[in-house]
């Protein structure tokens, strides 16, 4: 999976720090509820949320929190009415950006999105013109520890696309349609993952090499993964680890 972004490599060295945030511990009760309203509050018969408990229990949310957020999904505490809206622009340097988004009022949301890309010298566009650039995938990850030929049969016994080393991690990558029975099917076969989750994967990236626009384009990322109502920023930029030094001295 080379096409992974530079962006996703920068947003899981900071998942420690941020998961200490309460704006991130928002997004996943957000994502918790929504999956609770749409598919009912059972995580058995209800495969978003259960990957959604996951991700949220790994991140450090506490187990009331994840309690509160289902049944508020599920209708007993009055659930907020949250609507899932994908927002399309550039960035610095003609970089494209896909942002995914649970908001209560879409209005605002779009106009905090708009003023973070003007501000970082980019631009909002209109829905689908950048979203061909990206596949969407489904990712599981194991750690090295799992026995690679074993889990690589099992993978394309069950019709994955593919499986990867990459960032000290195996990867298993699936189709959206084929993902939910991937990710059970491996664990019939006794195949403990470490993250499962739907991403967006560019199909080619951009490498930046000017300070400035490295600076602008990382800024303005960090700008919009701070709102409360983003849950996922996807974007199609490369860095040069030196490049990063210098932007992060």
């Amino acid at each position: 999976m080379s096409g992974h972004s530079k962006w996703s490599t920068i947003k899981h060295k900071k998942a420690k720090v941020d998961s200490q945030r309460a704006v991130v511990f928002q997004k996943y009760s957000r994502e918790l509820i929504v999956a609770a309203r749409l598919g009912g509050p059972d995580p058995a018969g209800n495969f978003r949320l259960r990957t959604a408990i996951e991700k949220a229990k790994a991140a450090g949310l506490p187990n009331d929190n994840i309690k509160r957020a289902i049944e508020k999904g599920a209708g007993s505490s009055g659930a907020e009415n949250y609507e899932e809206l994908t927002y399309e622009g550039y960035a610095p340097g003609g970089v494209a950006v896909v942002i995914e988004a649970m908001t209560d009022n879409r209005n605002r949301t779009a106009g905090d999105i708009r003023s973070y890309f003007t501000k970082y010298n980019g631009s909002l566009g209109a829905t689908g013109c950048v979203g061909w650039m990206f596949d969407q995938r489904g990712v599981i990850t194991f750690s090295e520890d799992t026995d690679f030929d074993k889990l690589f049969e099992a993978a394309i016994n069950l019709d994955a696309l593919d499986v990867t080393e990459e960032d000290g991690q195996y990867k298993v990558l699936t189709t959206v349609e084929n993902f939910q029975n991937v990710v059970e099917g491996l664990e019939k076969e006794g195949f403990k993952s470490e993250t499962a989750e739907l991403t967006r994967i560019p199909q080619n990236t951009i490498e930046v090499t000017d300070e400035k626009t490295a600076d602008q384009i990382l800024k303005l990322l960090d700008k919009i993964e701070e709102h409360d109502d983003v849950q996922n920023v996807y974007a199609n930029f490369d860095i040069s680890d030196e490049l990063m030094q210098k932007l992060e001295g």
